[in-house]
C-alpha cells in the first residue's frame, strides 16, 4: 500500500511539473480555422447560384451549380490567361535562378572588389517602391519596345525578385565549406563546373526556396500586368477578375469560381513543397 502511495504521488508531481499542452492545442486550431475558413467559404460560394449566395452567404450549399467553373472558364478567358501565366513563371524561374545563381556564386566565393558594399545598395534599393519610378520606367519599355510584350514583363519580375533571391542563395552558399570546392579544383573543374556539381547539390533547398517565391509572386502579380500590357491575348491569370466585373454588380458565384481556379494552382505547389520551403528560409538565415 505505501508503494502504491509513493508511485501516486510520484505521478501527480510529474504531472505537476509536465505543463499542459491543451492550450498549445486549442491556439493551434483557432489559427487553423482563421487560416482555413475562408477558403472553405470561397469554395462553398463557388458552387452556389446567385440567389442562394445571396441568402446564404456563408453556409453550406443547398445545391451545386457546378457550372459556374464552366462559364468563369470561358467569361475569364482562362484558357489563354493560364497559358500565359505559366510560361511566364517557368520562364522567369529559371532566369531567376540562373542569373541570380551565378551572381550569388561570385559574390560568396570569388570576392569581387566592392562585393559587399554591391549587396548593401542592391538591397537598399530594392526597399524602394517601384510606383515612385513606374512612370520612367514605363516610358524606357515603350521605347526599348518592351510593352505588350511577355518578355517584358519577366524581364520586370526578375529585376525585382533579383536582390532578395542573390542575398538568399548567397547565404547558402556561405554555410557550404569550401573544401568541397578546392577538391574540385584540384581535379581540373573549372569555376562553373564548381558551381553544377559541387554548390548547387549542396544548396538545393536554398534554389527550390527562390524557386517557389519567384513562382508565387509571379502568378500572384497584377498591377504590373495590367500597365505594361493591354493586349488581352497577353494577360495573365490575375487579369481575369476583370471579366466578371460589371458596371452596377458582380456575380459573386462566378467571381469564386474564378478565385478557386486562379489560387488552386499555388496551393498545390505550395503544400507539396512546403516542407523543403520552411528549411530553406530557415537554413538560409543562419549565416549571411
Amino acid at each position: 500500500m505505501a508503494a502504491l502511495s509513493r508511485k501516486l504521488r510520484s505521478v501527480f508531481k510529474r504531472q505537476r511539473r509536465e505543463p499542459s499542452l491543451w492550450l498549445n492545442y486549442f491556439v493551434v486550431l483557432l489559427m487553423t480555422a482563421f487560416a482555413l475558413g475562408p477558403i472553405v467559404v470561397l469554395f462553398m460560394n463557388s458552387v452556389k447560384g446567385t440567389a442562394e449566395l445571396g441568402s446564404n452567404p456563408i453556409g453550406f450549399p443547398r445545391t451545386f451549380v457546378w457550372e459556374n467553373y464552366l462559364v468563369a472558364w470561358q467569361r475569364g478567358n482562362f484558357a489563354t490567361t493560364l497559358g500565359n501565366s505559366s510560361f511566364l513563371v517557368v520562364t522567369t524561374v529559371l532566369a531567376q535562378l540562373t542569373f541570380c545563381g551565378l551572381a550569388a556564386y561570385s559574390l560568396a566565393r570569388l570576392n569581387p572588389p566592392g562585393g559587399n558594399i554591391f549587396m548593401v545598395v542592391m538591397l537598399t534599393g530594392s526597399t524602394i517602391p517601384v510606383w515612385l519610378y513606374i512612370v520612367p520606367l514605363f516610358m524606357l519599355w515603350r521605347d526599348l519596345g518592351l510593352l505588350n510584350n511577355l518578355w517584358g514583363l519577366i524581364l520586370l519580375y526578375s529585376a525585382g525578385g533579383a536582390p532578395f533571391a542573390i542575398f538568399l542563395l548567397r547565404s547558402f552558399m556561405l554555410q557550404i565549406h569550401p573544401d568541397f570546392e578546392d577538391a574540385a579544383r584540384i581535379d581540373g573543374a573549372s569555376e562553373l563546373q564548381v558551381l553544377w556539381s559541387v554548390i548547387m547539390p549542396l544548396a538545393w533547398p536554398g534554389f527550390l526556396t527562390v524557386g517557389l517565391m519567384t513562382a508565387l509572386g509571379t502568378w500572384s502579380e497584377y498591377q504590373l500586368a495590367l500597365i505594361f500590357v493591354t493586349d488581352p491575348e497577353l494577360f495573365p491569370v490575375t487579369t481575369s477578375y476583370a471579366a466578371f466585373v460589371g458596371r452596377f454588380s458582380r456575380d459573386w458565384g462566378l467571381t469564386s469560381a474564378a478565385a478557386v481556379m486562379l489560387i488552386a494552382p499555388v496551393l498545390l505547389m505550395f503544400l507539396s513543397l512546403q516542407r523543403q520551403f520552411i528549411d530553406g528560409l530557415t537554413a538560409g538565415g543562419v549565416k549571411a
